[in-house]
């Protein structure tokens, strides 16, 4: 399918392209991310909003009927159990659009895939 519309190349403009309601939801897991990682940078890959510190941290993305939350596979396994009650994959998990998003859990998984970014960085220098 192509389309004549531009990618968007920021997270406000991804954001943008989705109904009210939906930007409401995108716009509150962006604010968790950025208050549990602060010194993350926030940039568009693989065509969605995706926050980096020492590497990849997390992404998310908005559907029609969910938003995507992708920690990886390790954020996933971490947090399996708490996760059940949603559709997830391997490195992914989907939030219902008609139910409050789970915050507090996203917050918990940020801070995680935090100290495993960090914890990646302090081996790589010991070696």
């Amino acid at each position: 399918m192509q389309t004549d519309k531009p990618k968007p190349t920021d997270i406000d403009s991804y954001i943008a392209d989705f109904p009210e309601a939906t930007q409401a939801l995108l716009q509150q897991i962006r604010a968790t991310i950025q208050a549990a990682a602060p010194n993350a940078i926030e940039i568009i890959s693989y065509a969605i909003p995706t926050f980096v510190y020492h590497g990849n941290l997390v992404h998310f993305a908005g559907y029609k009927q969910h938003i995507g939350f992708y920690p990886g596979a390790a954020g996933i396994a971490a947090f399996r159990d708490e996760i059940s009650q949603y559709k997830w994959a391997k490195g992914s998990v989907q939030f219902p659009l008609n139910e409050p998003l789970p915050l507090d859990l996203v917050t918990r998984i940020v801070h995680y895939k935090l100290a495993q970014n960090v914890a990646k960085v302090a081996k790589k220098k010991k070696q």
